[in-house]
């Protein structure tokens, strides 16, 4: 996806018909592919009747070899940050910002994209009920996959990535979403199947939003330049 192009301004939205985004029909193919990958790893947990999967057990193990006060401090900060509340407060904060600079399209984006993975990702987590690693530090909650962490994460990360489409962006939240995956697994609050859902379950809301609401955009600028009988 084109990181580079400046994006639209306020004045310029909705985008004019006669210029759709490019970018939506690969927006569309990632948000599918992320869905059908996301759908075989639960799969292939339930095959597993929700047990950790041998890469879980092994990767839980390289986390307790390296584990150290320090490192558990540095994995608290993301834990924190992208908790329940802190991604409740980012998410409206960048809701009201788009708002203030009169750009509606943009926060029913980030907006939307957030009620949403949240409303998949909570309760099938709950339905799923897989149990968390036994030396977990955070939560102890069976509601394990997958990680809602994880998928607000990548939900901002990749949502703020379409819309403002600068390099800095997408790199600063790739980062942040590797150390939130890092963060989660350090903790031993997820197995890294759980994590890596998160991750896939993210990319697919932000993407098929994002596609969604270009379209809704697009359609109401066609009708816009309309002239009226």
């Amino acid at each position: 996806m084109d990181a580079t192009a400046d994006h639209p301004s306020a004045d310029a939205d909705p985008i004019s018909p006669a210029a759709p985004d490019a970018r939506r029909a690969r927006a569309l193919i990632v948000g599918v592919v992320a869905t059908v990958l996301f759908v075989a790893l639960r799969l292939f947990v339930a095959l597993a009747n929700s047990a950790p999967l041998p890469v879980d057990a092994a990767w839980d193990d390289l986390m307790s070899a390296i584990a150290s006060p320090v490192g558990v401090l540095v994995a608290w900060v993301p834990a924190i940050v992208g908790g329940t509340i802190g991604m409740i407060l980012i998410g409206v904060a960048t809701t009201v910002v788009f708002l203030v600079l009169r750009r509606p399209w943009d926060a029913l984006n980030v907006g939307g994209a957030i009620a949403l993975v949240v409303a998949i990702g909570a309760p099938m987590a709950a339905v799923i009920a897989r149990a968390r690693p036994t030396d977990s530090l955070a939560e102890t909650v069976a509601t394990s996959f997958p990680s809602g962490h994880t998928a607000v994460a990548t939900t901002i990360v990749v949502t703020l990535g379409l819309i403002l489409r600068r390099r800095w962006v997408w790199a600063a939240g790739a980062i942040w979403v590797v150390l939130m995956m890092w963060s989660r697994t350090y903790l031993h609050a997820h197995w890294l199947s759980d994590v890596t859902a998160g991750l896939l379950e993210g990319i697919a809301v932000a993407t098929l939003v994002w596609a969604a609401v270009e379209t809704g955009r697009e359609r109401r600028a066609q009708r816009a330049a309309v002239p009226a009988p």
